[in-house]
């Protein structure tokens, strides 16, 4: 699926959960989306045991949403303790 058509599938309104960025259509903001791959949930358990209305490719624009936010972050370095 082309990059601009899978973000089509992420949506940011400021009259839903705040601004922050949605599967299109749902109230499921990504950074849910990722706290659930970073806990160990694979796709397939996020669409059986979770969100079984979504779809791989709306799990796959919000993995895709996130690496253009960090790839587009600056990074500011973090005083690391002596």
């Amino acid at each position: 699926m082309a990059e601009m058509t899978m973000l089509d599938r992420i949506s940011i309104d400021p009259n839903v959960c705040h601004g922050k960025p949605c599967i299109k259509g749902t109230r499921i903001p990504v950074h849910v989306i990722l706290e659930l791959l970073a806990a160990g949930y694979t796709f397939d358990r996020i669409l059986t045991d979770c969100y079984p209305h979504l779809t791989e490719e709306d799990l796959q624009a919000a993995v895709t949403y996130a690496a253009l936010v960090i790839e587009n972050e600056e990074v500011i370095p973090l005083r690391v303790a002596a």
